[in-house]
Formats: structure tokens, sequence, C-alpha cells
């Protein structure tokens, strides 16, 4: 059935009871009334997954035990079968689920990081070039406006070459052993079972190797990582710092913490040429700072018709009136439902912007990079070379 005519059709693996990000994606993904929820596994547990059925109101016919069921009985329908699946499950469910859905002849939008192995990833990678389907990763911070005006201040050369970029993103929520506590959130992201071999790096390093990406288009050359863990008990990193050396010759410093005390989500991003620099703070996010040596300083606000052409579709608001999280995250749902329409109508997507399956693969080689190097405590390659 044309998917240019109505709503979008999801479903949802994950994101049930006691779930925190499942609810900003069905909140985000419905914002601007493209796309509808109708169907879902939202946990391991039949009776937790119907729980959260009853609470969203969805059919329960459409209500499932295990995301194996759920594809299996969604690929057989006809008339209003989906068109996507969002997942938001702990990472190591992300490969299975995402290459299942892909093969099932499902678009995807999938929570980071990506895979749990460089090797999942690559077959991801894979799958989707063959299956033709649309997959966009959740880096929700690549849809903030101000950080689309970033990247076209970078792209239209105002800032001159870029020579530093410094990206941190600190945070206090693990400065205790919380996952002793039963703490759900705590408990997967510290377990090597569910997380994978990273904690901080995965969670929040991730976001900003891809957050210096996406702004900049620099590409990473070689790193010295520095991974450690503070609180003494916890199976994986909580904190990383990392020095890196892109391509052409700029240089950077990535800092990730979780047991930065008192701070909240304080993701940060500078960016300096040779003519000027600026500065995007998440906690902060309709602002953008912008200062050289030969001038005053410049703030670019959201909503006013002096930004980027390319950053007026990521707008809803006048300005004045401050957008955010779930507004960013829906920017990815929207673009990722343009790109869905244009391939199910046999075209392609023009310019579509959104964190891509190689975005991913790119994120996990990061992570297992630096593992690498904390390991060897030397500077090791960090270029990301895609197979073929």
């Amino acid at each position: 059935m044309d998917s240019n005519n109505r709503k979008l059709r999801y479903a949802m693996v994950g994101g049930g009871p006691g779930a925190f990000i499942g609810a900003v994606h069905r909140m985000a993904a419905e914002l601007d009334g493209e796309m509808e929820l109708v169907a879902g596994a939202f946990s391991s547990s039949d009776e937790k997954s119907r729980q959260a059925g009853e609470e969203l109101y969805l059919d329960m016919t459409r209500v499932y035990g295990s995301w194996k069921e759920m594809l299996e009985q969604e690929a057989a329908r006809t008339e209003d079968r989906i068109d996507f699946v969002s997942i938001v499950t702990p990472n190591f469910l992300h490969h299975p689920v995402a290459k299942a859905a892909l093969e099932a002849g499902f678009h995807v939008v999938c929570d980071k990081p990506m895979t749990m192995t460089v090797e999942e990833a690559e077959d991801l990678c894979e799958t989707v070039s063959r299956t033709g389907r649309v997959f966009a990763l959740t880096h929700n911070y690549t849809g903030y406006p101000m950080v689309k005006q970033a990247r076209h201040l970078v792209q239209s050369g105002e800032l001159g070459t870029v020579r530093k970029v410094v990206v941190e993103y600190p945070q206090g929520w693990l400065s205790t052993l919380l996952e002793a506590t039963g703490q759900k959130q705590a408990s997967w992201r510290s377990d090597p079972q569910k997380a994978g071999v990273s904690s901080a790096l995965g969670d929040i390093g991730t976001h900003c190797e891809n957050l210096v990406q996406y702004v900049t288009g620099l590409e990473m050359d070689e790193m010295f990582a520095d991974l450690g863990t503070v609180v003494e008990g916890r199976a994986l990193e909580d904190d990383a710092s990392v020095l890196i050396h892109y391509k052409g010759g700029a240089r950077g410093i990535l800092y990730c913490s979780q047991i930065s005390q008192g701070e909240e989500n304080d993701l940060t991003i500078r960016v300096y040429g040779s003519e000027a620099g600026l500065e995007w703070k998440q906690e902060f996010p309709t602002w953008l700072w912008v200062r050289s040596q030969n001038g005053p300083e410049r703030i670019y606000k959201n909503g006013n018709g002096y930004l980027a052409d390319s950053v007026q579709s990521s707008q809803r608001l006048p300005s004045g009136h401050p957008e955010g999280f779930i507004e960013a995250f829906a920017n990815i749902y929207r673009e990722a439902g343009r790109a869905i329409r244009a391939v199910d109508a046999g075209q392609t997507a023009e310019n579509p912007d959104y964190p891509t399956v190689q975005d991913g693969a790119r994120g996990v080689h990061f992570i297992h990079t630096a593992i690498e190097s904390s390991t060897k405590r030397a500077w090791v390659d960090a270029s990301y070379r895609p197979p073929g």
C-alpha cells in the first residue's frame, strides 16, 4: 500500500514498563502527526509487554511476547502491515532485531550504539545495502537546529580551516554503584552481556564522536585513549578521555564521563577554525555562539529567518520559544519518514539528514579502537575503512 497517502505505521521493540528512552521515541515519532504506533513487543516478559500495550491503548492482538513473533505476524499482514520497526532495547538486541526486521522487508529506526561488535555493524551495513531498506540511527543531537546551523557555518567556510575540536559529555549519575541497587537503567548499561564492551563510550561517547563528524565532516586518523573504571565494583568503564588526530591536521579532545559529580547532560562541542570558532551546548540548545579575534561575539538563536535554509525545516516554533530534546529526536524520525516514503514510492530521498547505518558502524569502530588504544596505552590507527 502506498505510504504517501497515510500515516506511517510502526512497531516498537523494547520500551516497556520502567524504560526511559522508549517513551521519548514514541513522543518524537508522533510529534508531527505523520506516524502512529500500531504494534510492539515491549518486553521479554509477555506480561509486561501486554501491560505496555494496554497503557498505550493498542489493539492487543498486535502486542506480542517476543520480537520474533512480532516480526513473523506483522510480515504476514497485508493491508495494515507496519512500515518500520523502532528498536529501543539494550544494546545486545540491536543487531539481531534490526537484521531480522530488514530481512522481513521493514525499514528500521534504531537506538545507539548500533551493535556490540564491529563485525555485527558491518553485517548490518551489508544487510541495509542488500535489502534497500531505510536504516536510521537515533543520534538525536544531530537533530537540533543549532547543530545544523553549526554544520552550515563549517561547510560554508565561515570558520576557515578547522584546527581544533573539543567535545565533552559529562554526567554524574553513576558516581556511586547505582547498578547494585537494581536500578534498571544503570543495571543493563553496566552489564557486559547487555551493554557490550563499553559503558561510558558506548552510551555517551558515541554521541560525541557522531556530533563531531556531523558538524565538521572530519575523519579520525589516530587516537590515544585513556579509559577508566572509577567506581569500585563496576564491570565497565565509567570515564574516558581521548586525544584525536584528524585527517588533514586538525586535533581533537573527546571527554565523556558518568562519574562527574553534579553534572547532568552537558554535551558541548567547540570547533576552532583559522577564522572563527563556535560553541554549542545541549543544556542551552537554542543558542549557538560564534567568536573570533577580530569582532564581537555573535549568538545565533532558534526560529529566526537569518538561519540557513537547511535549518528552517527542523524548527517548529517562532523565535524565543524553546525547542529541545523531543524535537531533536522528532527531526530524526521525520527525516527517516521522508526517506521511507521515497523508497516505498520507488524513488531516492533527496539529501536525507539522519544518522545512517554507516554512521553507526563508524561509532562502533570508534568504541573498539578506543579500547584498543587504552589497553595498549599507545597511539593507534583510528581510520575507519568501510569494507569494499
